[in-house]
């Protein structure tokens, strides 16, 4: 069967990006080849050409003679990742039109957050509010932007899962999506643009605070 019209090529890359957006698996975890495989349906060498794409993108490690692990990103990582946010997401504001079918997907998202929360499931309302951004990005209409801000969300969740997830780091923004979302849905752009530039600072803040937090409680620098 030819690569075109083999569904795996793009299905386990897939596929390993939603565990890692998830958060099913752990960053610094060294994944398992043999389980990996026999959960996902695929041989080896399928998995292993997912492995080097996700490895391309900055998502995992191959370190010689000891395997693939789960890539844990840094501070550096943290800004360059809303370097993108701002810029990618700014133009999905900007480019969102009455009635696209991913505003419900936003709306569902919120709904989720709000009932994970009533349930104390803070790992589920970070997967929410992940699913949310990635619906906003799909309001551009772009299939090349939506796959690079998931690769960019699955970074992103691999440095919140350095982090223990409270309600600290995640309440707060339940009910800021659900006012951006608002924003969006009349139609005022300036204003919700003014709110995802808010959000965007305050998120960024609240991990880089809590990075170093843990980077001095462990007595690193």
């Amino acid at each position: 069967m030819s690569q075109a019209t083999d569904p795996q090529t793009t299905r386990i890359p897939h596929q390993l990006r939603e565990m890692l957006i998830s958060g099913e698996v752990a960053p610094g975890e060294k994944l398992s080849e043999q389980r990996l495989a026999q959960g996902l349906g695929t041989s080896r060498n399928t998995l292993r050409e997912a492995f080097r794409t996700l490895a391309a993108e900055g998502l995992l490690i191959h370190h010689p003679n000891r395997g693939v692990f789960v890539a844990a990103p840094d501070e550096a990582a943290i800004l360059d990742i809303y370097r993108l946010r701002r810029v990618v997401q700014r133009g999905a504001v900007e480019a969102a039109l009455p009635g696209h079918p991913a505003l419900k997907d936003m709306a569902e998202c919120v709904a989720g957050a709000e009932q994970a929360r009533g349930a104390g499931d803070w790992r589920g309302v970070a997967t929410q509010n992940m699913a949310y951004h990635r619906a906003m990005v799909r309001l551009a209409d772009s299939p090349r932007l939506s796959a690079c801000f998931d690769s960019t969300m699955a970074e992103m969740r691999l440095a919140f899962g350095q982090i223990e997830d409270s309600a600290f780091l995640h309440e707060p923004y339940i009910e800021l999506n659900a006012g951006l979302l608002r924003a969006i849905l009349r139609g005022n752009h300036l204003t919700a643009l003014a709110q995802l530039d808010a959000y965007l600072n305050r998120s960024e803040q609240a991990i880089l605070g809590a990075f170093a937090r843990m980077r001095s409680a462990t007595g690193s620098r």
